[in-house]
């Protein structure tokens, strides 16, 4: 049976530049809509991240206000799934030919470890090398700017693709000395940023890069890649 990578963020703290500090961890919809979608469509799904850290809930995401009616739902799958799994696998321990696909949820976690980790670069490349699906949501996106190849160049410079919006960052309040703004940061890397209405699900694909503005995205950046993968063989 084929297997998609789920990759965490093991970030619980999200420093400021005014010296604050912002709890993070994540956000149920963003795990838990693709990870149903993947087993309803008949995907086993891993679970890692850096060093096998398993990081807490957002509280925002089980916040009905914030994360919308269903939210409840997302909660309890997603924690199920954690339960089940067990511990996550590290990071640093995935050979990237077991997957025919890797997701990166979001959380503000991935622009505080995954941006900059190694190993999800690695995992990457040779995903991207092998035309292997990658997907990411929200603030996942973030975790792209790992895949520098050797020569110092950006792996997705001059893709398409969407992510949590600076407009959306200021009115969730997390805008203001924030150490850098992640569609901000995409552009400036090449990447070709493209954003929807705030906080409505908004994709973009480019080849085999799936990407989603928000949580409302979630689920269906995960439809797209399972249409792609049953398109080209990849089940």
């Amino acid at each position: 049976m084929s297997k998609i990578l789920i990759v965490m963020s093991a970030a619980d703290t999200w420093e400021r530049t005014d010296g604050s500090t912002y709890p993070t961890g994540y956000w149920a919809e963003e795990l838990a809509a693709p990870h149903m979608r993947f087993t309803e469509a008949g995907y086993d799904v891993d679970l890692a991240s850096p060093g096998g850290v398993l990081q807490p809930l957002d509280e925002h995401s089980a916040d009905p206000a914030i994360a919308g009616p269903d939210c409840a739902t997302y909660v309890e799958y997603a924690q199920r799934v954690l339960r089940e799994f067990g511990p996550l696998i590290p990071l640093a321990d995935i050979d990237p030919a077991d997957y025919v696909g890797v997701v990166v949820p979001g959380g503000h976690g991935p622009v505080v470890d995954l941006y900059q980790d190694p190993d999800l670069g690695r995992i990457l490349r040779r995903v991207d090398d092998a035309a292997g699906l990658i997907g990411a949501v929200c603030h996942g996106p973030a975790g792209l700017l790992s895949a520098v190849d050797p020569d110092g160049s950006w792996r997705f410079a001059g893709r398409r693709m969407a992510a949590f919006t600076d407009e959306e960052e200021e009115l969730f309040g997390t805008a203001e000395a924030a150490p850098w703004l992640l569609a901000s940061r995409l552009r400036e890397m090449g990447a070709r940023h493209e954003g929807g209405t705030a906080y409505q699900q908004f994709n973009v694909q480019d080849g085999n890069l799936f990407t989603g503005q928000n949580p409302a995205s979630s689920a269906r950046m995960a439809e797209q890649m399972i249409a792609a993968a049953r398109s080209t063989g990849l089940v």
